[in-house]
């Protein structure tokens, strides 16, 4: 098969966070099968395409539209039929040919739009020949958008999710109905989006983890601490690291005295990397490899309590044998069993609480540890979730495109 993949962000080896999911699919798709790539990418990350041109039919990447004017955004605002969320900053006529000339060129069976804004190349593109049309809702922006304009209190950040909204939902989900197949990473995904559409043809393809590169390993003797891992240009990672600060740091130490948090990922915004003016908070910024920060923490924390989608996050700290503690909302989409492969914690007390046990109960501590190394063995498997695309593409080839 011929496959085209497409993503707001390039999908190297070294990237933190859900594109991740996109290179390894590159990497276990090119094995039997013609797959190429068209990317956003930054002028920094042009290092990093020798770790996957040799997957890669062909790879194109796509700078990132300059920012659009104050007076271009309003007009958009109020005419463009494509919603201000998806334009802000992926508002690319570039990426719409570049896909199309792809798909002219070498005649792909298939064009897959990686997270729901590159949907909208694919969508009503007229430049794109005939080609069956996948997008991989990794989260629902209406959903997610929705989610956080009801969290926030009356001002600011609640004026600005109110804008993402307009159009929002209309536009993604015909976007959704006029693909020929859409992919969501959980069952609770498809569940949400069939909510709301009850046409839509759904399949599910899990997300995974690379349980060879994140062996199982025993903690570090030493300082005890907990870390998160994250890509803070998405906002719930920040907002889960301030939360954290706020309401669960000063409780986890006080039951814990000593105990240190690792912060990890790229583009902490200044109020993240402020944290770091207390001796027990290290915040790294971008790193290579994020395994070694993992393994250095005793255990992972995913206090997540906006956005949406599936935080494989979870599954990278599972294989390398860290006990999660996270919220209902940070595991969402996992099977995890409180107290038994997790800890579950909403309220900020229960959440510092949680630490302490793993930290002073080592029977817990190695029982949910291995379980949870179990877990990522026996679903998600790289290999796993790419055979069941696979088969679901498969599938499709009995059909034309739409």
């Amino acid at each position: 098969m011929k496959i085209l993949l497409t993503c707001k962000e390039f999908p190297h080896s070294k990237v933190i966070g859900g594109p991740i999911i996109i290179y390894n699919r590159l990497k276990h798709l090119s094995k039997n099968h013609l797959v190429s790539l068209a990317a956003f990418a930054r002028e920094e990350d042009k290092k990093y395409i020798p770790s996957v041109e040799g997957y890669c039919h062909d790879l194109r990447l796509i700078p990132l539209p300059p920012k659009r004017s104050p007076l271009k955004t309003a007009k958009d605002f109020f005419v463009s039929p494509v919603p201000h969320y998806f334009l802000r900053v992926h508002d690319s006529p570039e990426m719409s040919k570049t896909i199309a000339d792809m798909v002219a060129k070498d005649h792909y069976d298939f064009v897959i739009g990686e997270y729901s804004v590159m949907g909208q190349f694919i969508h009503k593109n007229p430049l794109l020949p005939p080609v069956r049309r996948i997008i991989s809702v990794h989260e629902c922006y209406y959903l997610a958008r929705l989610k956080d304009f009801r969290h926030h209190k009356w001002g600011r950040k609640k004026l600005r999710e109110l804008i993402n909204l307009k159009g929002l939902k209309t536009y993604e989900f015909d976007m959704y109905a006029q693909a020929d197949k859409v992919f969501t990473l959980t069952l609770q995904g498809k569940e949400e989006l069939l909510a709301i559409r009850p046409d839509l043809d759904i399949s599910i393809v899990p997300h995974g983890v690379d349980v060879e590169h994140f062996s199982y390993s025993d903690p570090e003797e030493g300082e005890q601490s907990v870390v998160f891992v994250g890509n803070y240009l998405h906002y719930p990672n920040a907002d889960a690291v301030l939360y954290f600060h706020q309401e669960m740091w000063p409780k986890a130490k006080a039951l814990c005295p000593g105990l240190k948090f690792i912060v990890v990922g790229q583009a902490p915004p200044p109020e993240i990397q402020n944290l770091a003016q207390d001796d027990s908070i290290t915040v790294t910024g971008r790193v290579d490899d994020v395994t070694p920060y993992i393994r250095k923490g005793h255990i992972f924390i995913c206090p997540v309590r906006l956005g949406g989608g599936f935080r494989g996050k979870i599954l990278e700290a599972m294989a390398v044998g860290r006990p999660i503690v996270s919220t209902s909302l940070g595991a969402e989409g996992i099977p995890s069993v409180n107290g038994e492969n997790i800890i579950i914690a909403d309220d900020p007390e229960d959440f510092a609480a949680g630490i302490e046990k793993l930290l002073k109960n080592r029977e817990l501590y190695d029982r949910i540890r291995e379980e949870g190394r179990k877990l990522v063995e026996e679903k998600y498997a790289w290999a796993k979730g790419v055979e069941v695309l696979e088969e679901i593409l498969e599938q499709m080839m009995k059909t034309p495109p739409s």
